[in-house]
């Protein structure tokens, strides 16, 4: 999607229904936010909407990285310790390895 042509209170309209988007669980969202309108947010000449542009992309930075520690944490852990939890591990997973832990 260019956004460079469109006016800047679409522009602010977009980020900030991407922004509220990603609250629904879909940090993917707040990705697409933060690469989408960084440009805008940071490097462009400065107009105003941008102070608002440049907090739902901030906001959505952080909101990626949390949610990317979270995973990773989550699936360090499951992966470290899914033997060892036995039938519960087994029913919260999707596939289901076979074989001798």
């Amino acid at each position: 999607m260019d956004i460079s042509k469109a006016p800047n209170p679409r522009k602010l309209q977009l980020c900030r229904i991407y922004f509220l988007t990603g609250f629904a669980f879909l940090p993917f969202v707040w990705a697409v936010n933060v690469c989408w309108f960084f440009e805008e947010a940071f490097r462009k000449p400065p107009y105003t909407e941008q102070t608002q542009i440049k907090r739902y992309v901030i906001y959505s930075a952080i909101g990626t990285f949390i949610w990317t520690i979270a995973l990773i944490t989550w699936i360090i852990l499951f992966q470290a310790n899914r033997a060892a939890w036995g039938a519960t591990a087994d029913y919260i997973s999707f596939i289901i390895p076979l074989g001798v832990p």
